[in-house]
């Protein structure tokens, strides 16, 4: 079975900007404690990702590509609003890669740098610009920042 084992961070700095990005809108279809069903949009690709509940930091995860058509729709008329807009930088440090992701819209202003791990105890390098670590915080969640912005807080 799927899994995802994930670590979540504040960014502090600008030292992380790379290149330009890749932008990406998402939304979420469920957003129940014990699962979300997520829509997100990346260019010419499209998928459906279905997330069960967080324990620490793993929780099952199965993801699908479907027709961007069905996405864009699905985006502007079944999704709750606000969308998740936002610019994913890549960065490769050691064996790992750093998802760092920008926020617009309601959340412009959030900066959020993830890592998936192959373990829950598996060490990695982390880089000057890493701040505070809120893996556990559920407000960083995309799927909470639909219905609590960071502009909110």
């Amino acid at each position: 079975m799927a899994h995802e084992i994930e670590r979540k961070f504040r960014v502090t700095g600008e030292g992380w900007r790379q290149g330009q990005g890749t932008l990406l809108r998402q939304g979420y279809l469920s957003r129940e404690k014990e699962s979300t069903v997520r829509v997100r949009l990346v260019g010419e690709r499209a998928r459906l990702t279905i997330k069960g509940i967080t324990r620490g930091i793993r929780r099952r995860e199965f993801e699908y590509e479907i027709p961007v058509e069905d996405a864009e729709v699905m985006l502007e008329e079944l999704c709750a609003k606000p969308l998740i807009e936002k610019r994913r930088y890549r960065i490769e440090s050691g064996p790992h890669t750093w998802e760092v992701d920008e926020f617009f819209g309601d959340n412009e202003g959030l900066v959020i740098a993830e890592i998936e791990l192959e373990s829950e105890d598996e060490s990695f390098e982390k880089p000057a610009w890493l701040g505070e670590e809120v893996s556990d915080d559920p407000r960083y969640f995309n799927a909470n920042l639909v219905e609590h912005p960071y502009s909110t807080w």
